[in-house]
C-alpha cells in the first residue's frame, strides 16, 4: 500500500473509531432518565455497564484471532453493524433483558473492532511511523467519547431515545464508509521475535516479552477504571464539587489527554521508547494519584487530574505500540489480548473501588496507588528484545 493510499485509509480507520466512541459516548446524558423510565435501581445499571465489558472481555481474544484468519475489514465491517443493532435495541427496548441484550452485544461490537483496526493500523504503518498513527487512535477514541455526551444532551431534545438511534445511524454510515473505501491489507511475512511462536495462542502471555507488557496493561486500565468511575463521587463528597465542576474536570482532562497523544507520543517514543514511556508514565500516575487524596483547591484538582489523565492515556498507545512491533503475524491475536486485560482492568477497577469507597473515599485511590507502585516495580524487570528493533 502506497504512502497516499496508507494515509487515506488512516483517516477512515480514524474516524470509524471517532464516530464509534461518539455513539457510545451518546448515550451517557440519557441513562438516568432511562433508570427512572424503566423503574431500575443502581445494582441492575451497574450489571449493565459490566456485561459490556465483560462480553468484550470474553470474546476480545477470539475475535483478535479471527482477524488475523478471515482478515481486518470483514471483522470491521461486522463490529459496525452489532454496534448499531446494539444501539437500536437500546432504543427501542422496554424491558430489561433487550437492554441487557443491547449491551452484551455492544461489548461484541467492541472486541470485534479494536483489535482489527489496531492490527490494520500496524498493516499499513512503519515502525518508524507507527507510534504517531497509534497515538491518533488512541486521541480519537478519547475526542468521540468526550464530545458523545455533549451531542447526546442535545439530541434529547428529539425525545430521550434519539441518541440510541442517532448512534445506530452514526454506526450504519461507518460501516458504508468502510465497505466501500477500506482495502484489506496486506500482509507479509514477517520475522518473529526471539522465537516467541514457539508458545501459542493464550500460552504466549507467560513469555516474559508479552507478560510484562500485558501486566503493564492491566495495572494501568484497572487504575484508570478505579480512579476515573468513583471520580464524579470522589470530588463531590471531599470538595462538594458541582456537577458543571465535574464536567469541566472530566471533559478538561480527556481534552488535555488527547491533545498529549497527538503532541507528545511520537517524541517521547522516539526519546525514551515504548517500555521506557510506560515506566515514566506509571510513576507520574502513582503520584499524582496519591496527590488527589491530599490535594484541597479547585484548580489544584484540575491541575492534577489533567496530568494524571495525561499519563494514563499515554500508557496504552505504547503498550500497543511495543507489542504491534513484536506481534509478527499474529497482529489480531495481540490486539485481542490487548483488549481482553483493559477490559479486565476496567471490570475490576470499579468493582474493588466501589467496595473501598463505602469503607473511605481516599481508599480506592490509596489502593489504586498501591497498584501502580506494584506495576512499576513489575515494569522494572521489563526489558526489550534485542531482536525488535534494527
Amino acid at each position: 500500500m502506497n504512502p497516499e493510499t496508507s494515509k487515506i485509509t488512516l483517516v477512515i480507520l480514524l474516524s470509524n473509531l471517532f464516530i464509534s466512541f461518539i455513539g457510545i459516548g451518546l448515550v451517557i446524558p440519557v441513562m438516568p432518565t432511562i433508570m427512572n423510565e424503566m423503574s431500575l435501581n443502581g445494582s441492575i445499571m451497574g450489571y449493565m455497564v459490566s456485561a459490556f465489558a465483560i462480553a468484550q472481555l470474553v470474546f476480545s481474544p477470539f475475535a483478535g484471532k479471527w482477524a488475523d484468519k478471515f482478515g481486518r475489514k470483514i471483522m470491521i465491517l461486522i463490529g459496525l453493524v452489532i454496534f448499531s443493532l446494539s444501539e437500536l435495541l437500546f432504543g427501542l427496548g422496554n424491558t430489561v433483558e433487550i437492554l441487557f441484550i443491547s449491551r452484551v452485544l455492544g461489548g461484541i461490537s467492541g472486541a470485534f473492532i479494536m483489535p482489527a483496526v489496531t492490527a490494520f493500523i500496524a498493516d499499513i504503518t512503519t515502525e518508524s511511523y507507527r507510534p504517531k498513527a497509534l497515538g491518533y487512535m488512541s486521541a480519537a477514541i478519547n475526542t468521540g467519547f468526550i464530545i458523545g455526551p455533549g451531542i447526546g444532551g442535545l439530541l434529547t431534545e428529539f425525545g430521550v431515545r434519539a441518541p440510541f438511534f442517532a448512534a445506530a445511524i452514526l454506526a450504519m454510515l461507518a460501516f458504508i464508509l468502510s465497505f466501500i473505501f477500506l482495502k484489506e491489507p496486506d500482509r507479509r511475512e514477517k520475522e518473529t521475535v526471539n522465537n516467541v511462536k514457539e508458545k501459542k495462542g493464550f500460552r504466549q502471555f507467560l513469555v516474559p516479552i508479552y507478560f510484562f507488557a500485558f501486566i503493564s496493561l492491566f495495572v494501568s486500565s484497572f487504575s484508570l477504571a478505579s480512579f476515573e468511575s468513583l471520580f464524579s463521587l470522589f470530588v463531590d463528597h471531599k470538595f462538594s464539587f458541582t456537577p458543571t465542576d465535574i464536567a469541566i474536570l472530566v471533559t478538561g482532562g480527556g481534552l488535555v489527554g488527547a491533545v498529549a497523544q497527538v503532541l507528545l507520543f511520537d517524541p517521547l517514543i522516539k526519546k525514551v521508547g515504548e517500555i521506557g514511556l510506560v515506566r515514566y508514565c506509571l510513576i507520574v500516575s502513582a503520584l499524582l494519584v496519591y496527590a488527589m487524596t491530599v490535594v484541597n483547591s479547585y484548580w489544584s484538582v484540575m491541575i492534577t487530574s489533567c496530568i494524571v489523565f495525561i499519563g494514563f492515556d499515554l500508557i496504552r498507545p505504547a503498550i500497543t505500540s511495543y507489542l504491534s512491533n513484536i506481534a509478527a503475524n499474529e497482529q489480531g491475536f495481540m490486539g485481542g489480548m490487548n483488549s481482553m486485560f483493559t477490559s479486565l482492568g476496567n471490570i475490576i477497577g470499579p468493582i474493588i473501588g466501589g467496595v473501598l469507597f463505602d469503607i473511605n473515599f481516599n481508599f480506592p485511590y490509596y489502593f489504586a496507588t498501591l497498584v501502580l507502585i506494584i506495576g512499576i516495580i513489575i515494569s522494572m524487570f521489563w526489558k526489550k528484545p534485542k531482536t525488535l528493533y534494527n
